[in-house]
């Protein structure tokens, strides 16, 4: 069972500086690997680019960085992944991203690029020497309309064209994480799915977080946060409870992986960890 971590590029140096300090605190969960994103509508794709060599060489931990279809053309995209190699990374995980104004903006294409992220695949696996990550929706994609034959096909799709292990947006229920493990595996697919953790540390974050996502969240848990809305400390506590609950089900789900959304933040991740044991150094 392996324990990764996501991160996103700082906006300015006050950023970059708990980004480090993050990270540092993280160091004793000795993770897998590191994942950098980008921006809404790739805009802080030179960040990823520097911020992931950054902490390949600073910790020595294999790092994967986000690549996305928007706003770059094919021949863009080629030389993101020859900047990408040359500062040493080896994974990626391919996605459509969303556009510009965010999710719910209409998707527009780029002149010459790529409108879905099997292609991104294709082109990174054609490319060579990148292993090949994509992302899982164990409540649906959100243009799918709830479809999960739909999601399965597509899954299985990027698989053939390369990719070899998908981590999940984040989700409430384990047995939707098994259900689309389930169903990969009886069409005989080998990917690896890593469930995607958000430890929720405030009402806005739970809200936002399921309208960029399209993750919907169950009434029991809304009605457990909206009753202690005003408890800045208590909906913190509540939500690494529900995050400790859902990684003791998962692990009992025999899950490859824990993949955590830390918000560039170490404190939820470390007690979330504390709770299963994972913590490796004190």
């Amino acid at each position: 069972m392996t324990i990764s971590v996501e991160f996103f590029p700082p906006k300015d140096e006050a950023g970059e500086i708990r980004l480090w300090e993050a990270m540092t605190s993280l160091t004793a969960l000795a993770p897998e690997f590191i994942s950098v994103t980008y921006g809404a509508g790739g805009s802080t794709r030179d960040r990823t680019v520097r911020i992931t060599k950054e902490i390949t060489d600073r910790t020595g931990i294999a790092t994967v960085a986000h690549l996305t279809c928007v706003g770059s053309s094919k021949s863009e995209l080629g030389e993101i992944l020859a900047q990408y190699r040359s500062v040493g990374i080896r994974s990626i995980l391919a996605l459509r991203g969303d556009p510009v104004g965010g999710p719910a903006s209409p998707w527009i294409s780029t002149q010459d690029g790529f409108d879905h992220a099997d292609q991104l695949v294709e082109l990174a696996a054609n490319f060579g020497g990148f292993e090949i990550g994509v992302a899982a929706f164990p409540d649906g994609h959100p243009a799918s309309g709830g479809n999960l034959a739909k999601d399965i096909d597509v899954l299985l799709r990027k698989e053939e064209l390369g990719a070899t292990f998908a981590t999940t947006q984040f989700f409430f229920d384990s047995n939707k994480w098994q259900e689309l493990v389930n169903k990969l595996h009886n069409r005989g697919s080998k990917l690896t799915v890593i469930p995607g953790i958000l430890p929720i540390t405030n009402v806005k974050q739970l809200k936002r977080a399921a309208e960029l996502g399209g993750t919907p969240i169950p009434p029991s848990i809304e009605a457990q946060f909206s009753a202690i809305a005003e408890d800045s400390e208590a909906v913190r506590k509540l939500g690494v409870e529900i995050a400790t609950d859902l990684c003791k089900e998962l692990l009992a789900l025999s899950a490859p992986g824990l993949h955590f959304y830390t918000m560039n933040n170490a404190t939820a991740t470390l007690e979330i960890a504390n709770n299963l044991g994972l913590v490796k150094n004190g």
